[in-house]
């Protein structure tokens, strides 16, 4: 009786022990402290306005029982949040998104650091650059800033953007070649500096992405000539007037065969566990499942693609070895 009792009590403490195991309350992996989200560039761009507007959305939503802070580590064209997220191995409780710094600073600067040094997480989306000028300047096509640019003496014409040797800069050396000009490429530390030095007239043009500089757009204070796909943009609502960033026309349709989308993307320190990661995958599921995330979208007109697990590390690879391309192209590798 005794011995039946005690294998009644041993398999009574087995199905417990194994439904435990298999509820999602001891299975799934939480952050046990609050989440660092690194921004490798300066306040107000695009990458910092994405991270703030996710901060925002998983505080409103309940959506992480931890808080999440954004840190802005832009030193070294981002090299020092990137560094950072390198030298974290195995904290889970660290992210970083990213821009096309994630290729150009190690390429241009030699710092040594390279994605692989990182965990992937998920892509969030794609960015867009536009061509911006001066609403009170008199160019209302590409033609018509072409034609100036190329009467001017040059480096008259000023180029402003985010970074030395970084996406801004790499298009910028593209515009040159394509129209057989010289412009003064002028570095600022971020997007939102760029926007408010172009109504300033303190340059004359930017190409800075839609986030960076819709707020101007809508008060009438810049004007885009053009955007750098292949495509038009999707957005279909009025920002300024009467148009709409659909009503944008492509670059390439305007004599400037140039095409540049960047990422907006995810990753996580090397050594960190696989159920980590795919936790941050399902939580930036949800974040992009609430109306804030699709405003976010609709008004930074981004390409809402979205990757993950091999899918993302393939396409950041094939993304590597297009950045050194176009940095060696343009003069800006560190090997040069």
């Amino acid at each position: 009786m005794i011995q039946t009792l005690g294998l009644r009590t041993a398999a009574v403490a087995l199905v417990a022990a194994v439904a435990s195991f298999g509820s999602p309350s001891a299975m799934a992996w939480e952050p046990t402290r609050t989440v660092e989200f690194i921004v490798p560039a300066g306040t107000g761009g695009g990458a910092d306005q994405m991270a703030r507007t996710i901060q925002g959305i998983i505080t409103k939503h309940s959506l992480m029982k931890q808080s999440m802070v954004v840190v802005n580590k832009a030193g070294g064209a981002g090299g020092e949040g990137f560094l950072d997220i390198k030298n974290s191995k195995g904290n889970p409780n660290k992210l970083i998104i990213t821009l096309s710094n994630l290729f150009t600073t190690p390429l241009a600067t030699g710092i040594p650091f390279s994605w692989k040094d990182m965990t992937p997480v998920a892509m969030l989306a794609l960015d867009e650059f536009v061509l911006w000028v001066n609403a009170d300047s008199p160019y209302k096509t590409v033609g018509d800033f072409v034609k100036a640019m190329k009467a001017a003496p040059p480096g008259q014409f000023k180029m402003g953007g985010t970074g030395s040797k970084q996406e801004d800069q790499i298009i910028t050396v593209a515009i040159e070649k394509a129209t057989g000009t010289k412009m003064t490429y002028i570095p600022y530390k971020g997007g939102g500096e760029v926007a408010v030095q172009l109504v300033g007239k303190h340059v004359d043009a930017t190409v800075n992405n839609p986030i960076e500089a819709v707020a101007q757009w809508r008060a009438g204070k810049l004007r885009p000539l053009c955007v750098f796909d292949s495509k038009l943009l999707a957005g279909k609502d009025k920002i300024a007037g009467e148009m709409s960033w659909s009503d944008i026309p492509t670059c390439k349709s305007q004599g400037l065969d140039i095409e540049y989308l960047m990422l907006r993307g995810v990753f996580m320190p090397p050594g960190v566990p696989k159920d980590a990661v795919e936790y941050y995958v399902e939580l930036f599921k949800k974040v992009r499942a609430t109306p804030e995330w699709a405003q976010l979208m609709a008004d930074g007109a981004f390409n809402q693609s979205f990757m993950s697990g091999a899918d993302y590390a393939k396409w950041v690879e094939g993304e590597e070895k297009r950045h050194r391309d176009l940095m060696k192209e343009a003069g800006f590798l560190a090997t040069n």
